[in-house]
């Protein structure tokens, strides 16, 4: 793939119509307008962009499609949004609309080492034998306790206070 460098706004396009282009094969200008809530003249505008970088097949009023290298580059975007909304649900316990939209936000500014380990960390608290999947449900009980620290109702709390009077 291409090392080429996308706004904000065009990954979000190229996201979308990757989306759209799932569903129904080939996107119209008019379903990521929508999609996005943006007017025609921004996605017409940014079609032309994404054209010209060879990302999108791209004719005034014809079906839109991606090219090969707007599909992986497309996959990966998509594929951060979809870690990240799934880390901030599952490790973090957000909401899923929450979620989402930070997801959104994030996936434009996350390095590639910092996403991984995002990846490598949600699969670990959901697949590490050693018990750790309860780490999520732990972290989720915390939050909702509102634990503030060497609470003598919170289990981890009472072994650390125990563990320091032995010390």
């Amino acid at each position: 793939m291409a090392d080429i460098e996308l706004s904000a706004a065009l990954e979000d396009y190229l996201e979308r119509i990757y989306l759209i282009e799932r569903k129904k094969h080939a996107a119209r200008a008019k379903d990521i307008a929508m999609a996005l809530g943006v007017r025609a003249s921004s996605v017409t505008s940014a079609l032309r962009n994404l054209s010209a970088l060879g990302l999108v097949n791209y004719t005034p009023y014809d079906l839109i499609t991606l090219t090969e290298t707007g599909t992986a580059m497309a996959k990966e975007i998509f594929g951060r949004h979809t870690a990240l909304r799934s880390f901030l649900e599952k490790v973090l316990g957000v909401d899923a609309e929450e979620a989402d939209r930070t997801a959104c936000k994030m996936e434009h500014t996350v390095s590639k080492t910092v996403m991984e380990r995002f990846r490598k960390y949600a699969d670990y608290v959901e697949r590490c034998p050693g018990g750790t999947a309860a780490a999520g449900t732990d972290f989720s009980q915390f939050v909702a306790q509102n634990c503030s620290n060497k609470t003598k109702d919170c289990p981890y709390c009472s072994l650390l206070a125990s563990a320091d009077k032995k010390e």
